[in-house]
């Protein structure tokens, strides 16, 4: 009996300091990080969230200003990749970290789903003066734009989607595979123990489906923003969204026909993570006058093809009538 107990003692002793090495360097890893790429935009406060915002180019009163909102486990460095400054020497450009996400962060007990992260993008309209906005949306920031623009229509002029999720689907993506987790305490166990680590191992077959077929470039972990992705913040968060979307996007997806402002959709043609069938043209197929429009490539078009992401926005852009550059109208 001493043996035994002796060995499962052992046992837990081991485990504990496994645990607490761990947690150690997961800590250790997103002070690096965060060391590298530090915030470079201002913090500003709405309801239920604190959001990360840098604001690029000057407002036009003959063109509406430009709202970047990306996707699951990004930030805004996939528009400043190099989308941003190019539509700055025309538009005022706003790209955000959504709730949460990159340095961003969520008040206590606010939820996840897309009511609440498109409640806050519209609160941050009204307060920069930016509405009616044509708002940007990649993957799922494309489902947040489309909540933005069935919930909160005053502030929005017209959307120009990125490879956007529309539907939900029955599996996950492989690639996001690690956020299902349901217990929030193993959640947040595994975000301070093996995430970091995981990530780290897995991330040349994870980023291979998320781009793929195209190259990963290999500025992506810098300029791209790809190492916020090392911190347990960024787990959470994204594991949030993702377990978010069930009781909200069958609701919003049965909106679509009363979207009634001018909706363009781009598409790569050999997506990994989204299928173009089920989410882009299963969305032009329900809103009135919506356009698809598809590309070769992959899911990260704002980093991989920045001239035709840029051409795409700028001629839907141009399609838009004179819009007010204050949102008067919101209150």
């Amino acid at each position: 009996m001493n043996i035994v107990l002796t060995v499962i003692g052992f046992l837990a002793g081991f485990v504990l300091l496994s645990v607490v090495i761990l947690a150690l360097f997961t800590a250790w890893t997103a002070r690096k990080v965060e060391a590298v790429l530090p915030a470079k935009g201002r913090f500003i406060d709405v309801p239920g969230a604190r959001l990360h915002v840098r604001d690029f180019g000057e407002a036009h009163a003959e063109r509406p200003s430009i709202v970047m909102i990306h996707g699951l486990a990004g930030q805004l460095s996939h528009y400043t990749y190099g989308v941003a400054g190019r539509l700055s020497a025309h538009h005022r450009v706003i790209v955000v970290d959504r709730p949460g996400s990159g340095y961003s962060t969520r008040a206590p007990g606010t939820s996840a789903d897309l009511s609440a992260q498109a409640s806050a993008v519209a609160a941050l309209i009204r307060t920069l003066g930016a509405g009616p906005a044509f708002v940007v949306g990649h993957s799922l920031g494309g489902a947040v734009a489309l909540t933005l623009a069935l919930e909160h229509p005053q502030v929005v002029a017209g959307l120009g989607l990125l490879a956007p999720l529309t539907h939900l689907r029955e599996d996950v993506p492989p690639a996001f595979a690690g956020l299902t987790i349901q217990s929030s305490f193993v959640r947040k166990l595994v975000a301070w123990t093996l995430a970091v680590p995981a990530s780290i191992r897995k991330s040349a077959a994870t980023l291979d489906m998320v781009f793929g077929p195209e190259a990963v470039p290999k500025d992506f972990a810098t300029r791209g923003g790809g190492l916020l992705s090392l911190r347990p913040s960024a787990f959470l968060s994204a594991s949030a969204d993702l377990q978010a979307l069930p009781a909200r996007l069958p609701l919003v997806q049965e909106r679509y026909g009363e979207l009634r402002v001018p909706v363009s959709v781009l598409y790569g043609k050999d997506d990994r993570i989204l299928d173009w069938k089920a989410n882009g043209q299963a969305l032009v197929d329900k809103v009135p006058g919506a356009r698809l429009e598809l590309v070769e490539g992959g899911h990260m078009l704002p980093v991989t093809q920045v001239e035709r992401t840029v051409a795409f926005i700028e001629q839907a852009v141009h399609g838009l009538s004179a819009i007010p550059a204050s949102d008067a109208a919101a209150g």
